[in-house]
């Protein structure tokens, strides 16, 4: 079967879920026994999200082969249960560097170089790169940014020459607002109609538009768009607003989005099986008992900064049938006020967000102190149990002053220290230990009760590591280090075994989570939250030494 492509644009504003909507469309495609993968285009000049702030771009999303992407590929792992490679994530700054190192090779026979066909070539060589490794029946491409970008123009124009290639081949969906006006309750298309005019400037005609609107569409506002926009009704979708982003496959399939597409796409039309997808949306509902799970970190004010771990707890609340109430607790308040620290009385459990740098690291290791003190369930993640690490060397090991020397160079007591490979690194971008590795569990271990196994395969993304010089002390004092990389004696996991639920990773758990099959860790973590809250014995009382 010849590979189908299908463009995702946006109109309007950014920040619309062309994710969340891409990853949608891929599941009711996948659910009718298609083989789907999804791309994802950024146009900033950056080679990849590596070195971007977290508060202008969200989450950095690692991939299994060390590929730091956008957000928007977790999305699409989580809804197809896929692990997606690095090169799935295309930017300008990719394929601009890689059209200039042809040039100076002489690669193009003395050649003006161009923006076109020589930068559109490369950007459709990417694409259908995909093609030719993966073999998909469909590749889904979500296009960044929004219509009228100028540093999308090259990727529209990119998109246009393969309709033209391949035109029975090709289908593009457009995503854009309709709000709401709040003085009359009236959905407002004129946006909408910009947006899609803006897309036919540059030679886009769209297949099928989805709408973004606070509530679905009416009749007559549907036959509106299709009216200004060239695209018949029956093309014409809503993707209104849900209390979970899990409900957005179902929403749009039950209007007919998945049965249009394999029409014209001239597919053979095949029945969604959705029921494992519709049981665990109904779960995610079904959660009555609710705990609060209380998450310390810098990059609070930004939810998506972490919206892996927030999907992780969604994944394992939905299996254990509970509640979660995630309440954000930005760890430089504590830095500045100590005192606010009691607050995480209320927690059910507490999340030690990953990080760097020094802002709110005081006030990270305040809130691990307060709940290793007070026996509240507690998971570190990567800076989370460097940190935790910290903690224990000063207020355990009695080691004053102990510190990572990421923070502090001149700690007299560096139980946190940068790894052999990555002293001599000088360049930030794609350096860090990222990815895939293995791990050995140690066994009688919480974290070998927790996986039911002694291998394991995690996903990392850091620079510094347990100094093995205080293995020997930290060790004598009570900490217990319970997983092992396999290749070097790098410590992964620690754990505390007198604590009701003191666990925590170098690796970042969260990017393996899926809807159907949630990361034992986070299961663990709510099922400890659960017991705590009613004070029922650890679920680890096996386990644990007394």
């Amino acid at each position: 079967m010849t590979t189908k492509y299908i463009f995702i644009t946006g109109g309007v504003l950014s920040g619309l879920g062309k994710g969340i909507t891409t990853a949608s469309i891929g599941k009711i495609l996948q659910a009718r026994g298609y083989h789907v993968t999804a791309i994802k285009i950024d146009p900033y000049l950056n080679m990849d999200a590596g070195t971007m702030n977290p508060f202008q771009h969200g989450e950095v999303f690692v991939t299994f082969d060390g590929g730091e992407t956008d957000l928007d590929l977790g999305h699409y792992e989580r809804f197809l249960d896929v692990e997606v490679p690095k090169y799935h994530n295309i930017t300008s700054g990719q394929v601009y560097y890689t059209v200039i190192r042809r040039e100076r090779k002489g690669k193009y026979l003395g050649q003006t170089v161009q923006l076109i066909p020589h930068v559109t070539e490369e950007i459709k060589r990417r694409i259908i790169l995909v093609a030719k490794r993966e073999k998909p029946d469909i590749i889904l491409i979500e296009v960044g940014g929004t219509v009228g970008d100028y540093e999308g123009l090259p990727f529209l124009e990119a998109a246009r020459q393969m309709k033209l290639e391949m035109p029975s081949d090709v289908l593009f969906v457009h995503v854009a607002l309709v709000p709401v006006l709040s003085t009359t309750g009236e959905l407002k298309t004129k946006p909408l109609q910009h947006s899609v005019a803006e897309l036919r400037r540059v030679g886009i005609q769209p297949d099928i538009i989805i709408a973004r609107a606070p509530k679905p569409l009416d009749e007559s506002t549907r036959r509106k768009i299709s009216l200004f926009t060239n695209v018949p009704i029956n093309a014409v979708f809503t993707s209104h607003d849900v209390d979970t982003i899990y409900k957005v496959p179902l929403i749009l399939e039950e209007q007919g989005l998945g049965r249009y597409i394999v029409t014209k796409l001239g597919l053979e039309p095949r029945e969604p099986r959705l029921d494992d997808w519709v049981a665990f949306v109904r779960s995610l509902e079904d959660g009555k008992d609710e705990v609060n799970i209380y998450m310390c970190g810098k990059y609070v004010k930004l939810h998506d900064s972490y919206i892996s771990i927030v999907e992780a707890i969604k994944h394992a609340a939905a299996k254990l049938r509970i509640k979660p109430n995630i309440i954000w607790c930005d760890t430089e308040e504590i830095e500045k006020e100590p005192s606010k620290v009691t607050e995480l009385n209320n927690a059910d459990a507490v999340i030690v967000l990953p990080g760097f740098g020094a802002r709110g690291v005081e006030g990270k290791i305040e809130a691990i102190r307060y709940v290793r003190e007070n026996n509240i369930p507690f998971l570190g993640i990567c800076y989370g149990m460097q940190l935790a690490t910290v903690e224990f060397a000063r207020n355990v090991a009695n080691l004053k002053g102990a510190h990572t020397t990421e923070v502090d160079p001149n700690t007299p007591y560096p139980v946190i220290d940068i790894t052999p490979e990555e002293k001599d690194i000088k360049e930030l971008g794609g350096t860090m230990i990222l990815g895939n590795r293995r791990i050995n569990i140690v066994k009688g271990t919480i974290a070998h009760a927790i996986y039911g196994t002694t291998e394991i395969v995690e996903r990392h993304r850091h620079r510094y590591e347990v100094n093995p010089k205080f293995f020997k002390i930290l060790t004598e004092k009570g900490l217990v280090f319970s997983a092992w990389r396999s290749d070097v004696p790098r410590v992964e996991m620690i754990e505390l075994p007198n604590h009701y639920f003191f666990v925590a990773t170098q690796f970042h758990p969260e990017f393996r989570s899926r809807p159907l099959r949630p990361h034992p860790i986070f299961v663990a973590l709510l099922n400890a939250a659960y017991s705590k809250k009613h004070g029922l014995p650890s679920p680890w009382s096996h386990v644990l030494v007394k």
